[in-house]
């Protein structure tokens, strides 16, 4: 599972604090709230300081964002995808993402699912690149810290709770948090 790639990328790092945070913000393109919940867990355990981590998840989860508008940005120089949405529509598009760009891409951030479309569409449509990132920046944040606090406070009762056994903990807490989230934006796809 790719939790286990994130885990071990943790593992490789040791104790060295430039390679710890080079495995988060590679963690975090991996998986981010896997990466997300295992920093936490190192941070609890007191083999990173809580700092590097989310300083490391915050520049790596951003950077990956900041990925997805370029990837929407890149998909206009392709005439194919650009006849998939006739010039009219693209321009009406434009208009209401531009006024709304804070509030799009701050809202799909914490709505499973959101982010790959929306991103992408952001790039693609040449919303305003700077209010993009700014609420990518500031979702980020919050969403990030917010799951790093609850994983530390899990990572804390399983460190007490399961001893040896607190890394399959966390492996399976990961995984829980992920398969949610997948079943969240499913169930929000599905027509009533």
């Amino acid at each position: 599972m790719f939790s286990l790639s994130v885990s071990g990328l943790f593992k490789a790092a040791g104790v060295h604090p430039l390679l710890q945070g080079l495995a988060i913000i590679t963690g975090t393109f991996i998986l981010e709230d896997a990466a997300t919940i295992l920093a936490a867990m190192q941070a609890q355990d007191g083999k990173i300081s809580t700092s590097l981590a989310l300083g490391s998840l915050y520049v790596g989860i951003v950077a990956g964002d900041l990925g997805l508008y370029g990837i929407g940005r890149l998909a206009t120089l392709s005439g194919r995808i650009e006849r998939l949405l006739p010039h009219g529509r693209r321009l009406r598009s434009r208009q209401w993402v531009e006024q709304r760009v804070f509030r799009v891409v701050f809202i799909s951030r914490f709505i499973p699912g959101a982010r790959l479309p929306t991103y992408t569409s952001c790039g693609y449509l040449h919303a305003s690149f700077s209010r993009f990132t700014l609420a990518a920046v500031i979702a980020t944040s919050i969403w990030t810290t917010l799951l790093f606090l609850v994983a530390r406070h899990v990572g804390q009762f399983l460190i007490s709770h399961l001893g040896a056994w607190r890394w399959f903990g966390a492996v399976v807490f990961a995984v829980v948090i992920v398969l949610m989230g997948r079943l969240v934006a499913r169930l929000q796809g599905e027509p009533e």
